[in-house]
Order: structure tokens, then sequence, then C-alpha cells
């Protein structure tokens, strides 16, 4: 049996002059044919003889006869040269029969107010598309991109690892509320005011009593009174409705029946809602058109 010598390495533009040689018989034809001159197809086909230990090619006339050796190997060319070609070349993205899984990790905030928008897209274009949806775990999340337990996480920048590439999607606005049967605040409140409410506050994963505008109220001169703490929007506000708190909610969650709103001046600072995925998906199909689809959503 011919073997291949390992110390002699096989270039790919060896194997299609190879390929081409098979097919042309002529090397003339093959070096106009791949814009070389003749000179350099004899020096490949002279590399390629001592790489198989074969003549490969027999004189004939104008032209070669390729050997036995030659005729057996054409169709291994083939699928070789299809192979590194394939590797190459990007594949076609198609929503349609995408068959992937995704998973995407907000608040219960994000759940609500933008990702109803997101999976109608989804599920129209992609049918078979699986979009797995988890609760973000801050203290965790450069983990959970980086080992692909989540592939976009929507956040707040302040929230967010400052090394993975991201995209800003909207501002959001926090408004005060109590509950609609909470007959003590008034329409209009001073800071100093809101601050004496004992309040709820909002920390997904973590459970602190500091909340996303802490430093905010303390800056204006008036640390607040935060009473209770939650993981969720919803139950933070199932908490406000039921109690004498009030708390601070996205604006996006409102009008709410259970609560009213309490105009504040001046408002708290807007926050960013952003998109954030790990280094290794900034060029992935699958992971691009969500984050389209994501960022039209948040236009709306």
């Amino acid at each position: 049996m011919i073997q291949v010598k390992p110390s002699k390495p096989i270039e790919i533009k060896q194997l299609k002059i190879l390929l081409a040689l098979i097919k042309e018989k002529n090397l003339s034809k093959v070096a106009e044919q791949l814009g070389m001159s003749q000179q350099a197809v004899s020096e490949h086909l002279k590399k390629l003889r001592a790489a198989f230990n074969d003549r490969l090619f027999i004189r004939s006339g104008s032209g070669v006869q390729p050997t036995a050796f030659t005729v057996a190997l054409q169709p291994k060319l083939i699928a070789a040269i299809e192979a590194v070609d394939g590797l190459l070349k990007p594949d076609t993205f198609l929503p349609a029969s995408t068959k992937a899984t995704f998973t995407l990790s907000c608040t219960d905030f994000e759940q609500v107010s933008l990702l109803p928008k997101v999976l109608s897209v989804i599920r129209k274009e992609a049918p078979f598309l699986k979009i797995a949806v988890k609760k973000l775990e801050l203290d965790s999340l450069a983990a959970d991109l980086k080992n692909g337990d989540v592939d976009v996480a929507l956040t707040n920048p302040a929230f967010a690892p400052s090394h993975y590439p991201c995209e800003t999607l909207y501002n959001e606005q926090y408004t005060c509320v109590a509950s609609s049967k909470n007959n003590s605040v008034s329409s209009s409140m001073s800071i100093e005011s809101i601050a004496n409410i004992p309040q709820v506050v909002v920390s997904p994963s973590r459970g602190d009593f500091s909340g996303a505008i802490q430093h905010w109220f303390e800056s204006q001169g008036h640390p607040r009174n935060v009473m209770m703490t939650f993981p969720t929007f919803s139950a933070a506000i199932a908490a406000i409705h039921s109690t004498d708190l009030c708390g601070f909610i996205p604006r996006a969650l409102l009008p709410d029946s259970r609560l009213q709103m309490i105009e504040v001046a001046p408002l708290p600072p807007q926050f960013e809602v952003i998109s954030i995925w790990h280094q290794r998906l900034s060029s992935d199909p699958l992971t691009q058109w969500i984050r389209g689809i994501i960022r039209d959503a948040a236009r709306q």
C-alpha cells in the first residue's frame, strides 16, 4: 500500500491542482485555468509526487494520464476540497428552519414590557427555535455569559460586566407609586416626604436593601427608609398594593389599577436598558438576528 509521507505537508492549493490535472490531463490547460505558470504547476506536481510517493501522471502525447493510484484518489480529493471549502464558507442562517435553543436572561420588568414583542416575532419567523428565559442573576452574570448558560442578557449598565460587548436599547424612568388604597399619600410629594415613607426595593438575586436609586436619595440629602426587598417587580407591586409602603418602578409597567402614581420633583435619573453578550457570539448569526429583534422591539 502506498502511504503519504507525513514529512511532506500538502497544501489545499496543491490538491486543487491535482484534481484539475485529473480532469484536464494537460499541464498548460491547468495553469491557464488556475492563473498560474506551467512551471509553477510542474513544481507543485513534483511536491505532490514526493508527498504521495507515486508518479501520479505519465506523459501521453501532448498531455498526461493519471496513474491507477491517482484515479483511486479522485473521490477522496473531491471530498477533501469540498470539506475545506465548507469550513471557509459561512453557513446561511435561516430563521424558519433553525432548531437551536437560545437563552435570554432579564428581570420580570423586561419579561413583561419587552419580551412579548420579541417572542411574537420569533414565533412567526422561527417556529422551531426554542427560547429559555431565565431570571437575571447579577452576581453570576459574567460567568453565565462566559459559560454559555446565558446567550443574551437584558440589564442596567450598572449591573453589567464591563468587559463584555453590549448595546443600549432605550432609556427608562423610575416612577414613585403607592397602593391605590393608600389615602395617606398625595399625587405630588417632596423628596423629603417620600424618603420618610417606608419603602420597597427590587434587588434581583441579591436581596439587599439599597435598590437602584439609593444613591440619588442620598445625593438629595434624604436617605430613604427601606423596609422590604423583593427579587421581582411583580412581587414588589403586590406588596405595595397590600401595605402602606411606596416604591419606585419602571414607567413601562404603568398604569396599574392597583397603584397610584406620586409625582416627585426632581425626577430620579433615567436608567439605560442594555443587551449584553459574550464576545464569542458577536458574529454568531442567530445571536445577531435575535439582538436585532430585541433592538426593533425596544425602539417601538
